[in-house]
């Protein structure tokens, strides 16, 4: 999978595979924090942490945002050690917090922190780094379905093998994480020259994705404000039901089962858009968009009006697939609609947006009241907003097809 269509003679593959180092060891990571940083702490302390844990988190996001892009296109010739610096620091910051897990201290949190943004800085990063290693005729929608199926299978494989561990302590999890971490420094070191490579690229800063963008297609725009309702809708799920089902558990299970399974559908939804996103590929980009909006907000409304386990995990679900569907699309309009001169730098930004939205979603999750009709009611609400902005978009002045990349034909194109 990862060497095809000539994507191991152009180096892609091995950016790929890389990504199953990146979720499998934030996964291990995740299962090693899990019971001192949520469940092991009552409700109410558990959520006024996380809620510090996201505000900081997000803090450092609201400032680098408008800033990472340009350090990115400063660091273009030394993305590989960029890539590699994200993944030493989570395992430096692992193998520490694996010496003082089992007692909870709160010193962990500030690396917990560390850990999160340096994850995020990845993706970021590797973001910017995908367009250089594309081979011919392959398209960027793509590659990324390929990069998020190996992430899934490295994080399903290396949790599997966390969970094991865990039985001798939660230290034991992180410990495996710092192994983890540490193989993806040298894997990344080892990544093709060609990532390092800038020539062509030109730069285009985070407030112009909107102005300058315009000119070429109002699509983009769309599809990024979708993917931000999308990310938001994730973000808010993942913790307004994590503390929902733990503080009023549905009746005929525990509330562990019950966040596993909301958690485990999410991530099914997820693996299914990753598999299908050939598709985005194929049907037109607004399209799809449309339709996930709209499909979304109906479950979220459903989900709202008969509240229950069954629902709840059909709309996470929905929302672990509409994420993932709605990134391809957006990859799939950036290929086609960005000149090859700024698309890296227009791909870079878009993934910090994204990113930030996930938090905002999150904190929004944390501070809403416990009531389900309430958070559900709103996640409706808020996407069939974004589906009625999609809706009164001009048809003529979208894209009608996306099935392989513009070539720029001069200055006024860029």
């Amino acid at each position: 999978m990862t060497h095809a269509q000539g994507m191991g003679e152009s180096g892609l593959a091995k950016l790929i595979e890389l990504n199953a180092f990146h979720a499998g060891g934030d996964a291990a990571m995740a299962i090693g924090l899990a019971g001192t940083l949520f469940f092991a702490v009552p409700s109410g302390e558990a959520r006024g942490r996380v809620a510090l844990y996201l505000l900081i988190t997000m803090a450092p996001f609201a400032v680098v945002a408008p800033l990472i892009g340009p350090f990115l296109d400063r660091f273009r010739r030394g993305r590989r050690w960029a890539i590699g610096s994200t993944m030493a620091v989570r395992a430096f910051f692992c193998w520490v917090m694996a010496g003082g897990v089992a007692t909870g201290a709160l010193w962990l949190y500030p690396l917990v922190f560390g850990c999160l943004i340096a994850s995020k800085a990845h993706n970021v990063t590797r973001a910017a780094a995908v367009p250089r290693l594309l081979p011919d005729g392959v398209a960027l929608v793509t590659a990324n379905s390929r990069i998020s199926l190996a992430g899934s299978i490295g994080a399903g494989v290396v949790g599997a093998a966390a969970g094991g561990l865990a039985y001798f302590g939660p230290q034991w999890p992180l410990r495996f994480a710092f192994v983890v971490f540490a193989a993806g420094t040298v894997a990344a070191i080892l990544l093709p020259a060609r990532v390092d490579s800038a020539e062509g690229e030109e730069d285009v800063r985070i407030a112009d994705i909107g102005r300058r963008l315009r000119g070429i297609s109002p699509s983009i725009g769309l599809a990024l404000r979708a993917n931000v309702a999308f990310r938001v809708l994730s973000g808010f799920l993942l913790m307004f039901m994590a503390f929902l089902l733990r503080e009023v558990p549905l009746p005929g299970w525990s509330a562990t089962v019950q966040v596993g399974v909301v958690v485990g559908a999410a991530g099914a939804g997820n693996l299914v858009g990753t598999a299908l996103g050939a598709l985005a590929r194929a049907r037109r980009p607004e399209l799809v968009l449309s339709v996930l909006l709209g499909v979304t907000a109906a479950v979220a409304a459903l989900a709202a009006t008969f509240y229950g386990l069954v629902t709840v995990a059909v709309l996470a679900f929905a929302a672990g697939f509409a994420q993932q569907a709605g990134k391809l699309s957006l990859d799939a309009l950036i290929q086609h609609e960005v000149p090859e001169s700024v698309r890296t730098s227009v791909f870079a930004r878009s993934e910090t947006l994204i990113q930030l939205a996930w938090v905002v979603g999150g904190g929004i999750g944390i501070v809403l009241p416990l009531i389900p009709q309430l958070g559900l009611g709103l996640c409706a609400a808020g996407l069939a907003a974004g589906l009625v902005v999609v809706l009164r978009t001009p048809r003529g002045s979208v894209s009608t097809a996306v099935e392989q990349p513009r070539t720029p034909t001069g200055a006024a194109d860029r």
